[in-house]
Parts: C-alpha cells; sequence; structure tokens
C-alpha cells in the first residue's frame, strides 16, 4: 500500500468520506444534512464531510430538491397529515425553501383522513362526545389540521344521517 492510498483511506480524507457516503446512498436517499450527520456519526472530519458531499451534489447523486417530494409522498402514503411531514422534512433536515414545492405533491387526504377517523372510532357513534375525543386527537397526533378533521366528522356524520 503506497503512502497515497493510505492517505486516501484515512477517516478525514475526503476520498474516504465519498466512498462511505456513495456506500450509505447505495441503501437509500439522503438530504444532504443527513448526509452530512452521517459522515460526522462514522468519525470522518466537518470538512472531509462537507468535501465529499459537496462534490456529490455537484454529480447530482444528492439532490434535496429531488428527494423532498419523495418524502413527502412516502408519509402521506402511510397516512401522515401535512403538519407532521413537515416536521419529517425539517428532521431529515431540507432546506424549508424547498418545502412549498414538494408539498404540492402530497396527495389528498379526504379519504385517508375519513378511513383514519372511522378506524379510530371503531364503530362508536360519532357523537359519544369520549370516542370522537379519542379520535380526533389520534388524527392530530398523525399531523392532520383541525380543518381537515372537522370536514371528516361532518362527512361521517352526514353519512350516518342518510
Amino acid at each position: 500500500m503506497t503512502s497515497r492510498d493510505k492517505s486516501e483511506s484515512a477517516p478525514g480524507s475526503v476520498e474516504a468520506a465519498k466512498r462511505k457516503a456513495l456506500s450509505l446512498l447505495d441503501r437509500r436517499d439522503y438530504s444532504r444534512a443527513e448526509l452530512l450527520q452521517k459522515l460526522a456519526e462514522k468519525g470522518y472530519t466537518d470538512a472531509a464531510a462537507a468535501d465529499a458531499v459537496d462534490r456529490l451534489v455537484e454529480l447530482g447523486f444528492v439532490d434535496d430538491a429531488r428527494y423532498a417530494p419523495i418524502v413527502v409522498r412516502h408519509y402521506a402514503a402511510k397516512g401522515y397529515g401535512a403538519q407532521r411531514i413537515r416536521g419529517e422534512l425539517r428532521r431529515r433536515g431540507i432546506p424549508k425553501e424547498l418545502w412549498d414545492a414538494a408539498m404540492a405533491e402530497m396527495p389528498a387526504q379526504d379519504e385517508t383522513v375519513d378511513r383514519l377517523l372511522r378506524a379510530r372510532l371503531k364503530g362508536a357513534d360519532p357523537d359519544d362526545r369520549t370516542a370522537l375525543k379519542r379520535a380526533t386527537d389520534a388524527l392530530l397526533r398523525r399531523g392532520y389540521g383541525w380543518d381537515e378533521i372537522s370536514a371528516a366528522v361532518e362527512r361521517l356524520k352526514a353519512e350516518q344521517t342518510e
């Protein structure tokens, strides 16, 4: 092993950080901030990690604008509301200026809210205040807004009067 090979495999080297980042990206996409954090956890210096991630951004391997809508669709499919999804975007370090464009790709949630409300009520009467409170609180924790929840309650009540 030459001295050049040793320097490229040292934990502080940009090449080693780039190889590790590519290895991580083989498994799943990451935001720029997530990848920097992951490399720091693996022991790479901040400078080496930043240089490696910057190069991967230049090459198009890391693209927060492409990754943000993926996160939105994933969590929307799991039944989470807009507020919870925004929290996930924040947690993943995706720049705030990309959120609106990503959230625009979120599918309509009416059917999901209705389905979750029915499941949480477990057949209870929607006029049962205790059961309704428990169900609506669960939807709020999933990130749905009160306007979405109250519309779902109204739809459910209208169905039962028909």
